[in-house]
């Protein structure tokens, strides 16, 4: 073949195993780095769609939920309801969907924490924008060019017992995304990896087409793909040399593809490759039709997240004292329920928290409440906690990291919610 050509498609192929152009051109690897790497985590599913908060956390002890909802509210915890059927308490006024029940001794162990009427100061009903401004951080400022996670990668090394690392030191693998492509949350001036599958990049990294690649990449002289060719298989050396795959869970996780990019996200954790920042997302929240209520569509989807979340949190086992795992939807839904079973674009939503060092077992936030004249524009649950103010105290907090005004330009959190 064509020195070439041979160089051309061998840069696509690297492509093709997750290694997206930026990590190809920035990616440092430090051939020093300790075998064990443990520091702080932060894990951060995206429920893509507009999850329903009212019926995942549900105001039970509200009058005007049921008034809103005659076919699809939750129906109040009592004595005498079927198991499955009604809310689960949380504190006489607030309660998980039934379906939410693997998460309730992590709640009562005070590991979870939920943040509700929680979202973006953005009116926007709109999917693509509402993701991007929860992504960028920056809300209704569409020109952001980076993604708020990676400005907290750029601002700063990973935190290690009270010290930041020098960039020479910090892994290719400090932050992943378990995703067909890096998602805007990440993108930026720093490195990250994008990869769809932990299986997929270790088995074509390997083979004797890959090995002549990267004979080509050692020898030749004035390639642009030739000093960052050799630090890519450096990486992929690297992973295949932990061999993530090797871990066996601890406990089963979902067989979901949601459930499997968790259980991967456990695997790299605990091969310390010197991961600090995970992201995967989830779709299938977009219930205009036929929600349901204990059960059908809502319930099934609540049921894969909190059976997968509960399985990583097992599997991670002491290692959750490092982790704080947050989720994330870019809007709630409509307060009313349509003429359809479901809900319309809304408003405000709610977070979920975990981790060994969240103060968990309480709801945060103050609620507006659902009278008329407490709906956001007459129809939607109002936002009283911006969710910079639960990104911003992650990274400070749990990260240890600086820097805030650079990371989330233009917000000045006025109360700290106290969540780490």
């Amino acid at each position: 073949m064509e020195r070439r050509v041979f160089v051309r498609s061998g840069a696509l192929a690297l492509v093709t195993l997750g290694l997206s152009p930026r990590f190809l051109r920035r990616v440092v690897f430090a051939a020093d780095l300790p075998a064990a790497r443990r520091g702080k985590v932060l894990i951060c599913l995206f429920q893509r769609g507009a999850a329903d908060a009212l019926n995942i956390v549900v105001p039970h002890g509200e009058s005007a939920y049921y008034a809103m909802r005659p076919t699809i509210a939750i129906p109040r915890p009592a004595r005498g309801t079927p198991s499955g059927a009604g809310t689960i308490d949380l504190d006489g006024f607030f309660g998980l969907h039934p379906a939410l029940a693997p998460l309730l001794p992590l709640y009562a162990q005070r590991h979870l924490a939920i943040v509700h009427a929680v979202g973006s100061p953005s009116a926007t009903r709109s999917h693509f924008d509402a993701q991007d401004y929860m992504e960028s951080g920056t809300p209704d400022a569409k020109a952001t060019p980076d993604g708020w996670l990676n400005r907290y990668l750029a601002a700063q090394g990973t935190c290690e017992a009270g010290r930041t690392r020098a960039p020479s030191t910090v892994s290719p693998f400090r932050a992943v995304a378990l995703a067909p492509e890096t998602p805007r949350i990440l993108e930026g001036p720093a490195p990250t990896v994008a990869m769809s599958d932990l299986q997929e990049f270790s088995v074509r990294a390997t083979g004797s087409q890959v090995e002549r690649l990267e004979a080509l990449y050692r020898t030749g002289s004035a390639d642009i793909v030739h000093a960052t060719g050799a630090e890519s298989f450096e990486a992929v050396r690297m992973l295949r040399a932990a061999n993530p795959q090797q871990y066996v869970p601890a406990v089963e996780y979902p067989r979901s593809p949601f459930g499997q990019r968790l259980q991967q996200i456990a695997q790299l954790i605990k091969a310390d490759v010197g991961l600090e920042i995970a992201f995967t997302d989830v779709g299938g929240w977009d219930t205009h039709v036929n929600q349901g209520a204990a059960t059908g569509q809502l319930a099934e989807r609540l049921a894969d997240f909190a059976r997968g979340i509960a399985a990583l949190v097992t599997d991670l086992g002491d290692r959750m004292a490092d982790v704080a795992i947050v989720t994330m939807s870019e809007f709630g839904r409509m307060a009313r329920e349509n003429g359809n079973g479901g809900t319309d674009h809304g408003h405000a939503g709610a977070m979920f928290v975990l981790g060994g060092d969240v103060r968990g077992g309480r709801v945060y936030g103050r609620w507006p409440g659902l009278q008329p004249e407490q709906l956001f524009e007459g129809r939607d649950l109002a936002r009283t906690t911006d969710f910079r103010a639960v990104f911003s105290e992650l990274v400070s907090q749990h990260l240890g990291g600086a820097h805030l005004d650079a990371i989330f330009p233009g917000f000045s959190a006025t109360e700290r919610l106290g969540l780490v």
